[in-house]
């Protein structure tokens, strides 16, 4: 056997780059998009035993959803490219070249068994620029079918040596060959007809047996004329090994699948579910549809199903001359190759071993599969189909690589050859709604639907698409029909056996539009509860229907539902963290924040659940928990950098902590990313007037007003620095004065501007001011003490003999005029949250406030008292903090 040279493989390499180097700049389209996008088993967090337990597209091969195809060692790969470049598309295109690269090289070591070296290179040629072989290597799922073919032909050379010089059987490279068969099978299920292959071989050319001499041979024996020969024994004893590990590994697939074949539907595969001879004649036909492919790659599409090979329903059909006439070439060269042991001979019989064998599992004939024709099935049978048209499949196989550039032109090509293809109208409709455009995506999907007038998913991405257009009565109309179609339930008869399980959506995307009128949520309650009932382990019928609960305010039935979910799928961090808002609305903090808790086991970086942990943990108000919040937030703005949301709960941390200069710090930054950030700024005045920097508090209130003119505890502060700190009665009355026009009944801005009276020695005003204050709030003790202080004052002048109006020369000391200082305020930084906060009681916060508003106007205060009243100021601001923290909905 002659070996492959360096400049061989170099030349084979060359070809392969040369034809697809083009691939690597595609993206994932089609069924990449399930396998790889949205796989968790290629995810770092997701535990490598999953890959065992689940299947190739990452469904736990236990559920009745799952599609049965067993691939864990190409699902391990797609995990390596995931490490490398996470769901950088390139990484994953380079590797599928290479894989195709190595598979030519081998393709043409196994070649030179039977084939001269020039034949054997022409051969190893033609394959790698076949353009079949294009779904293969430039679609990212066709990896298994590369992988399958590595381990495929290894394990056929590791065959290949099992005979010694002296005719002997040499057991490693047996024991090799299961091994790899083994492989090539956990890559792909077609991977075990290596055996009949090797079985081939093993007769026909490393024996010579002829179909002849086999029959001379049995008809010796039947008859007693003689033994079996020591060959024909040696050639038993091997088959029977091969043959045992294959019921072996067969054994073992059952077991994985649990005995269970994938549910797949009339529109995955017509003929499948179609009655005799329909279904037969279609999956005979078949055959030469994919032998013509192989012959002549012109008209290549991605997808085969529903209309696009019309059932073949009479044996009328001229289709079946066409069936005939490829039975009939393969008899004859099946025939011809077997009664003859010329090399020719042998070359024939291997090449059709390599046609039939590999195909046999995606044919039909013995079991239905889940389409119609797949151009990367025929990646190893095209091995011994192989023609002399090398320069046609260069261009072919270029060109092609382009269609495969995104889902768009790739759906697009398919229905220049396709057109009775409900998918194929589907997936370009998919493809223009990725883009938002959705007009030209509605033509696709009602395309569909006519095409197609009882495909279920059509229908529903009609309405889907209608819904995205504001067109909330198309939309309705559209689920409707869908709906209809759906089979009634049987009693004592499975639903997920009649109907593919996505279908089922139909009831979820109904209920989710008709639940935005609030008249109609029993209605959307209804549905859900429907879909359950087909399908009691439809999980994402529990979870909208628990977000459903949790608006209609029944929360202990919201988590009963996201607790049945839960027992469904336990690993699911979005649930637990649902569950956790549903023990917010039931007032159980404790509960909420353990699963919380558990959501961050499960994903790390989820980042509602980091936001609004780290937020319940603040809201909590103890001291040992900051710590833990503080991580979560900066966790959060790690993942989520953009959002000042983040950044300003940091602050508020930090202002808890006392640690200002890193509240100043996170506070800017978040007006930075979001200017007119209302929370943000008032905070940051409140942080620099309580670190005594009240002149650097005055911008950021400016900024702040400019922005929300109507925020009352901006002004309120504002009027508070001007006058005390600017002595800028002017400003500090028109503060007060704009309070007062937007509420009249405002306590807080009433009393602040009759201090501001007092302070102009508008002692009349003054009275009058705190008469009509007394009046809205009637309880405020310390505004009827003010009210004595000024009628006091006033019986003092007059006592005096002193005027009542005005004294323009007199100023007030640094003791007098202190007004109402303002709390925390924290509304509109918390919207994360989806649970709803109480309002503000402005009267409560009045209450808290009575330290800072007593017997502050008169002179006669000595500095020990001043000093008590600013330790009672700073200990009421304390606990207004606190209570805003809570209480905040401004």
């Amino acid at each position: 056997m002659a070996v492959v040279t360096w400049k061989e493989i170099c030349l084979l390499a060359g070809v392969v780059l040369g034809c697809y180097w083009n691939s690597l700049s595609c993206g994932f389209v089609f069924d990449d998009v399930s396998a790889i996008l949205d796989n968790k088993d290629l995810r770092p967090s997701t535990p490598l035993v999953n890959l065992f337990l689940n299947d190739f597209w990452g469904t736990p091969m236990s559920e009745e959803r799952s599609h049965k195809s067993y691939r864990p060692l190409t699902v391990l790969t797609f995990r390596l490219n995931y490490l490398i470049s996470e769901l950088g598309a390139m990484s994953y295109h380079l590797l599928n070249m290479l894989l195709h690269a190595v598979v030519c090289v081998l393709f043409l070591r196994v070649s030179r068994i039977i084939l001269d070296n020039t034949s054997s290179l022409v051969a190893a040629l033609l394959f790698a620029v076949h353009p079949i072989h294009t779904e293969a290597v430039t679609g990212v799922v066709g990896r298994a079918e590369l992988l399958s073919s590595i381990f495929l032909l290894a394990a056929f050379l590791s065959y290949t040596k099992s005979k010694g010089s002296d005719h002997s059987i040499v057991w490693t490279p047996i024991a090799l060959t299961v091994v790899l068969v083994a492989a090539a099978t956990l890559c792909k299920e077609q991977g075990i007809t290596v055996i009949g292959i090797c079985c081939v071989y093993e007769v026909f050319v490393a024996q010579g047996f002829t179909l002849p001499m086999l029959i001379d041979t049995m008809l010796q024996v039947v008859r007693g004329k003689d033994g079996l020969p020591y060959t024909l024994l040696q050639t038993l004893l091997k088959l029977i090994v091969l043959i045992i590990s294959t019921l072996l590994l067969v054994i073992i697939r059952v077991q994985v699948i649990q005995s269970q074949l994938p549910v797949f539907t009339r529109f995955d595969n017509p003929a499948a579910v179609s009655q005799t001879p329909a279904r037969q004649l279609t999956f005979n036909y078949l055959l030469p549809v994919n032998a013509w492919l192989l012959l002549n790659p012109s008209e290549l599409c991605c997808d085969w199903t529903m209309g696009t090979i019309p059932l073949v329903e009479s044996l009328l059909d001229v289709r079946n001359l066409a069936t005939l006439t490829f039975y009939s070439l393969l008899s004859v060269l099946a025939f011809q190759s077997l009664r003859h042991s010329t090399k020719s001979a042998k070359t024939v019989i291997m090449a059709l071993s390599l046609v039939v064998l590999p195909f046999i599992p995606a044919s039909n004939l013995f079991f239905p599969v889940g389409f119609v024709v797949a151009e990367r099935v025929l990646y190893v049978p095209s091995m011994g189909f192989l023609q002399v048209l090398s320069l046609k499949f260069i261009a072919t196989t270029f060109n092609r690589n382009w269609d495969w550039e995104s889902e768009y032109t790739l759906f697009t090509s398919a229905l220049k050859v396709n057109k009775n293809n409900a998918k194929l109208w589907n997936n370009v409709g998919h493809a223009l709604e990725n883009q938002n455009n959705y007009e030209r995506a509605l033509k696709y999907f009602l395309q569909a639907t006519r095409v197609q007038p009882d495909d279920i998913g059509a229908h529903m991405n009609v309405g889907r698409t209608y819904k995205n257009l504001n067109k909330t009565k198309e939309a309705e109309d559209a689920y409707l029909i869908a709906k209809s179609l759906m089979p009634q339930v049987i009693p004592g008869k499975k639903y997920a056996t009649r109907v593919a399980p996505n279908h089922l959506n139909v009831y979820i995307n109904l209920a989710n539009l008709i639940r935005t009128n609030d008249s109609r949520l029993e209605e959307a309650d209804q549905l859900y509860r429907q879909a359950i009932s087909m399908r009691p382990d439809f999980k994402q019928a529990y979870i909208s229907r628990g977000e459903l609960l949790l608006k209609m305010n029944k929360p202990s039935e919201a988590r009963d539902a996201y607790l049945r979910a839960l027992e469904l799928d336990g690993t699911n961090a979005d649930l637990w963290y649902n569950l956790a808002i549903v023990h917010i609305e039931m007032k159980e903090p404790a509960e909420a924040l353990k699963n919380f808790n558990h959501a961050l086991e499960l994903n790390p970086k989820h980042k509602l659940a980091l936001f609004n942990s780290a937020l319940l943990m603040q809201e909590s108000g103890e001291p040992r928990l900051r710590p833990e919040a503080n991580r979560r937030f900066l966790v959060y703005i790690k993942e989520e950098p953009d959002d000042a949301n983040g950044y300003f709960n940091l602050g508020m941390l930090a202002m808890d902590e006392n640690k200002n200069e890193a509240a100043e710090k996170w506070m800017k930054k978040a007006i930075k990313l979001q200017p007119g950030f209302r929370s943000a700024l008032f905070n940051l005045a409140l942080l620099y007037s309580q670190s005594k920097r009240e002149l650097d508090a005055l911008p950021v209130l400016e900024e702040l007003l400019h922005h929300h003119p109507e925020h009352v505890k901006g002004l309120v502060l504002k009027g508070d620095i001007l006058m005390n700190h600017k002595k800028d009665t002017k400003g500090a009355k028109a503060c007060f004065e704009r309070i007062l026009q937007m509420d009249p009944t405002n306590v807080q801005g009433k009393h602040n501007l009759c201090v501001v009276y007092f302070e102009e020695r508008d002692l009349l005003r003054a009275e009058k001011c705190l008469e009509e204050t007394l009046a809205l709030a009637p309880h405020e003790e310390y505004v009827r003490r003010h009210l004595a202080i000024v009628r006091s004052k006033m019986a003092a002048m007059s006592a005096a003999g002193q005027g009542l109006s005005p004294l323009e020369s007199s100023s007030p000391s640094t003791g007098e005029g202190k007004t109402v200082h303002t709390e925390k305020d924290e509304e509109g930084g918390n919207k994360k949250n989806t649970w709803k906060t109480p309002p503000t009681r402005s009267e409560e916060s009045s209450k808290k406030l009575e330290g800072s508003q007593s017997d502050k106007r008169t002179k006669s205060k000595s500095t020990k008292e001043i000093k008590d009243i600013e330790k009672k100021r700073a200990a009421a601001l304390k606990r207004l903090e606190e209570i805003e923290r809570i209480l905040s909905g401004d």
